[in-house]
């Protein structure tokens, strides 16, 4: 056999494989009125940007409150931030959000999953909200979000808080996470948008606590299912497939508001020596750990976090 007769019958055979997979193991998209039925009741609303945008909003606590908007991480929701909601909820005017490709809010009709288009978005927000000035906050890829926000609208901003944040540049991971390598290679990312087993966030969910225990069926589902919402699939695998945008120390310099970092130091996913980067490089940082805990410590330690964030911000209105 010729050396292109090679190649077509490992290209059949590689078609035949995908074929199959796709067969057998075809997870589709979840119904998007269902998910809103189930994931989307109050206090959720849905607020129109424009130009094809709805956003999944909650905005809740007293509106003469102090406002605290908090971005989620990559793969998460605004149901992330629901323990500090309950428990800052009476003295915070708490505002949270899906970002495009994320949750209930569905893919970006720009396809544009940068941080600067992730900015604007946040900013295009507030001010549908009205909200003039607040503290901003966030998680992994959200704290990334937050703090370059703060830096893009400082008048805005009166202080920040991230938690286990990106920023730190070629951060020393364990190994990189599972869809950043999907993203990396053609048939496989393809794949990915078809083929997500429960099995895959049912492995890779309690990894991102120090205690995997605390992970249970409900949290998994809602992962798994708000993951397969129409149009989240393929903006996961493009915003992966997007180069990222790290923090330089002269960037961090022009922070000017202050600024706590929360920590778990078992995090497996951002290592805990990027809060120590991070705080080294942000002007006045107050960095907190937290011993045993993963990588959303506003959902393994919440009562702690809470309280910390409380003591932070009451200490700016004094």
């Amino acid at each position: 056999m010729r050396w292109w007769q090679w190649l077509i019958a490992a290209l059949l055979a590689l078609i035949a494989i995908v074929a199959a997979a796709l067969f057998l193991f075809r997870t589709p998209d979840t119904d998007a009125a269902a998910m809103r039925a189930k994931y989307g009741g109050a206090p959720s609303r849905f607020v129109d940007l424009g130009d094809g945008l709805t956003l999944h909003v909650r905005d809740t606590g007293p509106r003469d409150a102090p406002a605290l908007l908090l971005i989620h991480g990559s793969n998460a929701s605004l149901h992330t931030w629901e323990p500090w909601a309950e428990r800052l909820g009476r003295r915070y005017r708490i505002v949270r959000l899906d970002l495009p490709g994320h949750g209930l809010t569905g893919e970006d009709p720009t396809h544009d999953y940068s941080t600067a288009r992730q900015v604007e978005i946040v900013d295009r927000l507030v001010r549908a909200l009205g909200i003039d000035r607040f503290a901003i906050g966030g998680n992994s890829m959200g704290g990334g979000v937050a703090w370059s926000y703060a830096l893009a609208h400082p008048a805005r901003v009166n202080a920040l808080v991230l938690v286990d944040s990106t920023g730190q540049p070629d951060p020393t991971y364990a190994e990189p996470p599972l869809v950043m390598r999907i993203a990396r290679l053609p048939v496989l990312r393809d794949l990915a948008t078809m083929v997500t087993p429960r099995s895959w966030i049912e492995q890779a969910l309690p990894s991102a606590y120090g205690d995997p225990a605390k992970v249970d069926a409900a949290a998994i589902d809602l992962y798994w299912e708000l993951l397969r919402y129409p149009g989240n699939r393929l903006a996961t695998i493009d915003r992966f497939a997007t180069p990222n945008t790290p923090a330089t120390p002269e960037t961090l310099g022009r922070i000017a508001v202050p600024t706590l970092i929360l920590w778990g130091t078992d995090d497996r996913m951002i290592p805990a020596s990027s809060g120590d980067w991070l705080a080294s490089h942000i002007p006045g940082a107050e960095l907190v750990t937290y011993p045993g805990i993963g990588h959303l410590p506003m959902e393994e330690a919440p009562d702690a976090t809470a309280r910390e964030v409380d003591r932070f911000l009451s200490g700016l209105e004094n």
